[in-house]
């Protein structure tokens, strides 16, 4: 099963897990372009999707220390990629112990567009629909969704609640209503027939895998085994980091007795939190290479 992976989300990914130095120094273009030719991205479809992102206040024009060209993240992409690492690397165990957030919203017609955009924006935090105007997610996606509705000025438009479920049906018919769980586990699925033989490859490589495996094995100089090993280290790497990355999002983390029986989310997890393990060191070695390079 392919996947579709954009040039922008992919140059969004690598920064999140690559560029974000302490001082915040920028990536030049030309290593943006070595490394997204690494996922198969080109030159030309590197240069757009930055400008896009630049025009979107997630990057900023910047010159390296070596006087090159280069973006860094503004300080809006990074509170967003702080918020990501919190449901990326370290999700939270599901649960609803704390209740439930309500976002009640009335947006005026002769700004509807900004109606769509909080439904979208809300939907991509993992809220689900109560009510038209009415969202409603776990009381922990409380402080993440007021950085959301500030960035984009849309806070005068939002009351937020919170509470418990007090209706007269179980809470997990509810849950079914608000959310399209069925929909949730397919991505989960699609994740993991993309990504679990890639870790059963990884795995069965063992230490040495690395040296004799991967297109072509030990050839020589830099595409020798090392080098060739932290390059597929660094593809499969940053596609599952990027196909993982908005899952979090789409589920809000409930409890297993509210969701269907089988539910794939748990071993969907477990499958990136290994990928993770094993690829981020060895796919920081291409990065630190790349980034080394004259």
């Amino acid at each position: 099963m392919a996947e579709q992976h954009s040039p922008r989300s992919l140059i969004v990914t690598l920064y999140g897990a690559y560029g974000r130095s302490p001082d915040g120094a920028p990536l030049a273009v030309a290593e943006l372009i070595r490394l997204l030719d690494a996922l198969g991205v080109d030159a030309p479809s590197v240069r757009s999707s930055v400008s896009r992102l630049k025009r979107r206040g997630l990057l900023v024009a910047e010159r390296t220390a070596r006087g090159a060209a280069g973006y860094a993240l503004s300080a809006q992409a990074r509170q967003l990629l702080d918020d990501g690492d919190r449901r990326i690397y370290a999700p939270a165990p599901p649960g609803i112990a704390d209740g439930w957030v309500l976002a009640v919203f009335t947006v005026p017609e002769s700004e509807r567009h900004k109606r769509h955009l909080l439904r979208s924006r809300l939907a991509r935090l993992g809220f689900g629909t109560a009510a038209p105007g009415v969202w409603i997610a776990p009381a922990r996606l409380r402080e993440e969704t007021g950085h959301m509705l500030r960035r984009l000025e849309l806070d005068a438009y939002v009351e937020l609640f919170g509470g418990a479920y007090l209706g007269f049906g179980a809470t997990a018919d509810a849950v079914a209503r608000w959310w399209d769980l069925p929909a949730i586990a397919g991505r989960y699925e699609e994740f993991l027939a993309v990504h679990e033989p890639v870790l059963r490859d990884w795995e069965a490589r063992g230490e040495d895998g690395g040296e004799s495996g991967g297109e072509g094995g030990r050839e020589g100089g830099r595409e020798g085994g090392r080098e060739r090993s932290a390059r597929d280290a660094y593809r499969d790497y940053l596609l599952a980091l990027d196909s993982w990355r908005a899952l979090p999002y789409a589920d809000p983390g409930l409890p297993a007795e509210l969701l269907p029986p089988d539910w794939p989310g748990g071993r969907c997890a477990e499958v990136f939190a290994r990928l993770h393990d094993l690829l981020r060191d060895p796919a920081r070695e291409f990065v630190d290479g790349v980034l080394s390079e004259e």
